[in-house]
């Protein structure tokens, strides 16, 4: 996956129902740069939508670089450290996102 939409795509191919039991939330993803966009993924009756635009009051919202979310989801980047060298910013629920990696990867 070489775009933001790829990568955003390839993350809703991969969600597993089963890890996402009881999650009612929406997850709002703002990302900046060169192919950046803002999207929000609506997980809620063990089904994850993705939407183009942005959500008032997203459970979490996520601000990052889109080359960087590309690497994320490639596997190339680990979540962990990008959150610790400040390349990913993470509001809201951080247990959610806790589990995102579960419900996504």
């Amino acid at each position: 996956m070489t775009t933001l939409q790829e990568a955003l795509d390839g993350m809703i191919v991969r969600f597993n129902p089963a890890k996402a039991k009881g999650i009612n939330a929406v997850i709002q993803i703002n990302a900046t740069g060169e192919g950046g966009g803002q999207y929000y993924t609506t997980v809620a009756d063990s089904k994850a939508t993705l939407t183009e635009g942005t959500v008032p009051n997203p459970t979490v919202t996520i601000i990052v670089a889109a080359n960087d979310w590309v690497s994320i989801m490639s596997g190339q980047l680990d979540p962990t450290r990008a959150f610790m060298a400040g390349k990913l910013r993470i509001m809201g629920d951080l247990g959610l996102m806790m589990r995102f990696q579960n419900m996504f990867g």
